[in-house]
């Protein structure tokens, strides 16, 4: 996807997130905030000297995005003059099956085990992710590899899967209350550094990817966190799920992915009504 970018003239920084240890137990979502997403933008003014960047959030990357988005626009700050969200949610009321590993009794588990080694194992985030979709990823290995001793099948986005990492206990304690267990982004009582946050004061132009197969962030979900934006909102809904709707390129004429009208009321209506673009990849097919 990176490729694809720089073939098409833009200048792309990304950021690479270190995998955490016990020592960054504290890093909270103010410091990744802080440190990751505004010390790249300062360094890409320094590096470019431009002082307003394009940004784009994949996931919880997306719903930290949201978070930055609405902090530079409660503090006043023009460092953004558009956000690509893909796959990310900023409202969780419809946040799917992985509501089910959260309500209070199972936080304050999850609290004490953090708490006891500073993050939370990737494994234990892996596992979860693959519980949603068993039948896929976990009971045909199961049943071919272990009870039938037959070698996996071989399969790229399996090895991107299980190329996982760890998040400070911080960090992901703050995520799960403040978005599944209490949603508070989108009701506007989300406060990150002494800054209560309000989704509809982002004005900049936003383009907003929903893929159909989601498990991880459904797109009825995305699609309900369209509305919360204060300025110009593009939803799109690709073909596919969570990494395969996103990441595959135009050039491969996969899948396909409907626009349509602005993304309000419910979404079922909206896809009624939207026109499907056939064989052109994901958002990197569209013209958006």
């Amino acid at each position: 996807m990176i490729k694809w970018a720089v073939e098409q003239g833009i200048t792309v920084f990304v950021i690479s997130w270190v995998n955490p240890d016990a020592k960054l137990a504290t890093k909270s979502f103010e410091d990744y905030m802080k440190g990751g997403v505004f010390a790249a933008l300062d360094a890409a003014e320094k590096i470019t000297g431009e002082k307003q960047a394009h940004i784009c959030g994949y996931c919880v990357g997306g719903t930290m995005t949201a978070v930055s988005l609405a902090y530079l626009a409660a503090t006043n700050q023009d460092r953004i003059a558009s956000a690509t969200f893909l796959a990310t949610q900023v409202d969780f009321t419809h946040a799917g099956d992985l509501k089910v590993f959260v309500d209070e009794d199972q936080l304050e588990s999850l609290e004490r085990r953090m708490k006891q080694v500073g993050f939370l194992d990737s494994t234990k985030m892996a596992m979860a992710f693959n519980m949603l979709r068993s039948n896929d990823l976990v009971w045909p290995y199961i049943v071919n590899n272990y009870m039938r001793g037959k070698a996996p099948f071989p399969f790229d986005l399996l090895f991107w899967n299980s190329d996982s990492t760890r998040l400070p206990a911080a960090n992901h304690s703050f995520y799960l209350r403040n978005c599944y267990l209490e949603n508070k982004l989108s009701a506007g009582q989300m406060i990150v550094d002494n800054v209560q946050l309000d989704l509809g004061k982002v004005k900049v132009p936003v383009y907003n990817l929903a893929t159909r197969e989601d498990h991880i962030a459904p797109p009825k979900s995305v699609f309900l966190g369209s509305s919360f934006f204060g300025g110009p909102v593009r939803f799109v809904l690709g073909g596919s799920g969570h990494i395969a709707g996103v990441v595959n390129p135009p050039a491969k004429k996969k899948y396909s992915f409907w626009t349509g009208g602005p993304a309000d009321g419910e979404i079922e209506k909206w896809i009624d009504n939207a026109v499907e673009q056939k064989g052109r990849g994901g958002p990197t097919g569209s013209p958006g």
